[in-house]
């Protein structure tokens, strides 16, 4: 059972992000040399690829008339 919609731009920017965390942790502990600036393009390019792959989610759901996702349990009057 989801619990929230899927939302694949959302997991892009996560996963840049994260990279760009480990690239600098790498650095910080002394197992690889990083520039400064090595990681402004990466972080840019991830969240540009992000917009657009969340634009692109949008579209999709759009035209396919899925915007909402309703519960599918039934109510119990009970509780």
């Amino acid at each position: 059972m989801l619990r929230h919609e899927f939302q694949p731009g959302r997991l892009v920017a996560g996963t840049v992000l994260t990279l760009a965390g480990i690239i600098y942790a790498g650095d910080a502990g002394g197992t690889w040399e990083t520039p400064w600036f090595a990681v402004i393009p990466l972080v840019v390019g991830g969240l540009f690829l992000a917009g657009a792959v969340a634009l692109l989610t949008r579209r999709i759901r759009r035209r396919r008339g899925s915007a909402r996702l309703t519960d599918p349990t039934p109510t119990d009057p009970r509780h």
